[in-house]
């Protein structure tokens, strides 16, 4: 089935069969392509009380409720028991929808490749009739829409079983998941440390064991930042691959996108088969692989010409941990075959900051003046966080003509990146340029907003480039620091070739696999 198959209500591409689970999850075909997981598949169907969340990726679980060794509502019990635990801790808990949850099992789950799965998902524009969005903000304590969002209906089409949503911050404006609606959510691999921003709540909830995916979103980093910073993959797709509709098909002008964190490669890429394909009203969709994405991972991906990319695009100082993360990382891609050579695309940073700025102040100003309109409430430290008063007093000062200058920057960058990449598959570098931080040092409740955007800018300088110019990226959990703090290496291709990352990932994932590095 191609994109010119979908129906006009903006359905989803066909299932994954069974015979792409055999050739993407290598795990179900041999036990050497995923050791970490298919040596745990060798024993005994394991009992419903077993761990079955520490030992089964999400492709994993599915399988052991099509085989009925366990069923979706055991499977939802042991979650729940796991996120109570987890929130205490950790808090990444935004909505509990439990009941939600225990009423899609008892209506009868969609026969998909996730059936009986548990899933959480990122509170923010992901919408269910009737239900709370809460946006990690007070100006939306109330929020309860009355459409469910087509990213959300997909999820619930591929049988995933959603039981609740995670915190985020304010919007999602920041690299650490702190907010004065939700509160401060910890890394589970040391709780004085964030979780990374803006998908914390759902990397902290994946790295605590509660669920192996979560739904997470991207508009500068923020499925990747968090996924570094908790030990996780995470996978940003092209611009125009999964839904963000019914009300828009954009966010943030095109900066936006949305998919998921996870413990193993091949769930992302299954859930991404699950998700992704044009919407109504999609004004374009990424162009699309022969075979299925989960497929891919069990490719061979061939020799790929990677460019090591160790600087930032400022020149701003990175943690020599974070060097030699990358470092080690690209003398692992040459022991598989690859080609490795130091080199950058060049990139115009003050334009760059400038065109973010404007397009992300503006589309926050509709937001929250639209919201005013409708509620009455008016914007004001009462309901909103400083850093996001500061914003919306910016996008006062950009004219249309500057929302268009922006767009001609992302679109400059994206050329420029392209045409480097003519000579690289790959751009490799650090996902961020340090281990996780301490927490309150990157809140929307600073003394100094531009000491605020500096820091941030320091800490994340390379995950915003492929927001800019809609490339995929990905980031790897394949570095631990002294501390014993998770480090991830971001691998980006080009515009609409997931395909390429995913079958490199699972070849990575096969030679250095993480799936049982996980917190104590």
């Amino acid at each position: 089935m191609t994109d010119k198959d979908i129906k006009a209500s903006g359905g989803a591409r066909a299932p994954v069969t069974r015979r792409d689970l055999i050739a993407g999850g290598a795990s179900f075909a041999s036990p050497l392509a995923l050791p970490a997981i298919a040596r745990t598949r060798k024993t005994a169907m394991p009992s419903p009380a077993d761990d079955l969340l520490d030992r089964h990726d999400a492709l994993g679980l599915a399988r052991l409720v099509r085989d009925k060794a366990v069923s979706p509502g055991e499977l939802l019990d042991q979650a729940i028991a796991r996120a109570e635990a987890g929130d205490a801790r950790f808090n990444f808990m935004a909505q509990k929808l439990y009941d939600f949850g225990r009423k899609a099992i008892a209506d009868g789950l969609p026969d998909g490749p996730f059936r009986g799965v548990p899933l959480l998902l990122k509170d923010l524009h992901t919408n269910i009739a009737g239900e709370r969005t809460g946006q990690g903000s007070r100006f939306y304590a109330d929020y309860r829409p009355d459409f469910t969002s087509e990213l959300v209906r997909r999820h619930q089409a591929a049988g995933f079983v959603i039981f609740g949503k995670t915190t985020t911050p304010e919007f999602g404006l920041t690299a650490t998941t702190e907010s004065l609606a939700c509160g401060q959510t910890r890394n589970p691999w040391n709780p004085a440390r964030i979780a990374g921003g803006s998908s914390g709540g759902s990397a902290a909830a994946v790295a605590a064991g509660v669920v192996p995916i979560a739904h997470a979103s991207d508009g500068g980093g923020s499925i990747r930042i968090p996924a570094s910073c908790c030990g996780l993959f995470g996978l940003k797709p092209s611009r125009g691959r999964v839904p963000m509709g019914p009300a828009r098909t954009e966010g943030w002008g095109g900066l936006s996108t949305q998919h998921a964190i996870s413990r193993s490669v091949r769930d992302s890429a299954a859930m991404l088969d699950a998700t992704h394909g044009i919407e109504v009203g999609s004004r374009y969709g990424a162009p699309t692989p022969e075979g299925s994405f989960l497929s891919q991972v069990g490719r061979d991906p061939g020799k790929l010409r990677v460019a090591l990319m160790l600087q930032t695009p400022a020149g701003t100082p990175v943690d020599p941990e974070c060097v030699a993360a990358a470092r080690a990382a690209a003398k692992l891609l040459e022991s598989l075959g690859h080609h490795i050579e130091e080199a950058a695309p060049k990139v115009d940073v003050a334009a760059l900051g400038t065109a973010n700025f404007a397009a992300i102040s503006t589309a926050l100003a509709v937001d929250v003046e639209d919201r005013a309109k409708l509620t009455g409430i008016a914007p004001s430290p009462d309901v909103l966080e400083k850093v996001t008063l500061t914003f919306l007093e910016y996008s006062k000062q950009f004219r249309g003509i500057d929302v268009a200058r922006a767009n001609n920057v992302f679109q400059e960058t994206a050329i420029a990146i392209a045409r480097f990449m003519v000579d690289f598959d790959i751009i490799l570098s650090p996902t961020v340029a340090a281990p996780p931080i301490e927490l309150g040092r990157l809140g929307l409740m600073p003394d100094d907003f531009a000491t605020w955007g500096r820091d941030i800018a320091a800490f994340t300088p390379w995950t915003g480039l492929s927001n800019a110019t809609g490339q995929p990226s990905m980031s790897l959990p394949l570095a631990m620091s002294k501390d014993g703090l998770p480090i991830g290496v971001m691998m980006t291709g080009r515009y609409g070739d997931e395909a390429t990352l995913l079958r490199l990932a699972g070849q990575v994932e096969r030679a250095a696999p993480w799936f049982d590095r996980r917190p104590a």
